[in-house]
C-alpha cells in the first residue's frame, strides 16, 4: 500500500496535470531557500564579526581576509543548518499547493469518489503556521542530538517520519472529513502512517530531489488516504456530515 502510494506519487510529479503546480513549488522552493541562506549568512557575519575584531584590534569590522575566512566557515555551516531547515521550508510550501495538487490526483485517478473539499483559508493558515512550529521544534532536537554520535541521522528520520506522515495524513485526510476525524484515522493507522513518513523523510534527505517534497508528499498521502479509507470499514464510507467542518 505504502510503496504502491509512493509510485504513484512519484510518476504524478511528471504528469502534464500537474506541471504548472511543479514548477510553482520549485520556484518558491527554491526562492525560499536562497532567502533563507542568504538571510542566515549576513545574520552570522553581523554576529560574528565584531566579536573577531574584539579578538584582534585593528581588523576592519567589514573587510580583509579575515571577513573572508569567517564567511566560508559560515557556509560550511550554514549548509548543514540549511539542510535541517529545509523541512520546516517544505511544510510551509506545503500549505499552499496541497489542496491543488490534491485536486489534480483526486480528478484523475479517484473520479468516482466525491470531491474532497478545501480547507477554508483560515483554518488552513493557522494549520500550517501550527506545523512548521512543531515541526521547527523536532528538528532543533534533531539538531541537539548531532552532538550523539551514530544518534542524529537515526533522529532526523524518526523526527521528520513522524511530522512529516502526521501532518501530510491529516492534510489529505481532511479534504474528506472533519479534524477529529482526520485526526482519530491517522492514530487508527499511525504505523502505516509513520512508515509513510520515513518514505517522506527519505525523500527530504535526497539533494535536488528534496525540493519536490511538497509535490510528492501531498500525492502519496492522498493515495495512501485513499487506499486507507477502503480498507476501513469504520471509516471507508464518507457521508455528508463528514465533511462539515
Amino acid at each position: 500500500m505504502i510503496i504502491e502510494a509512493a509510485r504513484l506519487s512519484f510518476a504524478n510529479l511528471f504528469a502534464p496535470e500537474t506541471r504548472s503546480v511543479f514548477w510553482k513549488v520549485l520556484g518558491l522552493t527554491l526562492l525560499a531557500l536562497v532567502a533563507l541562506w542568504f538571510g542566515l549568512r549576513e545574520t552570522f557575519l553581523y554576529l560574528a564579526l565584531p566579536f573577531v575584531d574584539t579578538l584582534i584590534p585593528g581588523t576592519p569590522a567589514w573587510g580583509g581576509w579575515i571577513s573572508f575566512i569567517v564567511g566560508i566557515l559560515a557556509s560550511f555551516g550554514l549548509a548543514l543548518g540549511l539542510a535541517l531547515l529545509l523541512a520546516p521550508v517544505t511544510a510551509l510550501i506545503a500549505g499552499l499547493f496541497l489542496d491543488d495538487v490534491a485536486e489534480v490526483v483526486e480528478k484523475r485517478d479517484y473520479p468516482q469518489d466525491p470531491a474532497g473539499q478545501p480547507l477554508p483559508l483560515g483554518e488552513a493558515i493557522v494549520g500550517t503556521l501550527k506545523f512548521l512550529g512543531v515541526i521547527v521544534v523536532g528538528n532543533i532536537i534533531a539538531l541537539l542530538l548531532l552532538l550523539i554520535p551514530g544518534v542524529n541521522l537515526i533522529a532526523f528520520f524518526l523526527v521528520n517520519g513522524y511530522l512529516l506522515g502526521r501532518e501530510f495524513f491529516e492534510f489529505a485526510a481532511m479534504r474528506h472529513r472533519s479534524p477529529a476525524q482526520a485526526r482519530l484515522l491517522r492514530a487508527k493507522h499511525a504505523g502505516t502512517v509513520f512508515l509513510a513518513g520515513l518514505v517522506l523523510a527519505a525523500f527530504l534527505a535526497v539533494p535536488l530531489l528534496n525540493l519536490l517534497t511538497p509535490l510528492f508528499a501531498a500525492g502519496m498521502m492522498v493515495h495512501l488516504h485513499k487506499a486507507i479509507s477502503r480498507r476501513d470499514p469504520e471509516f471507508g464510507r464518507l457521508s455528508g456530515d463528514a465533511l462539515q467542518r
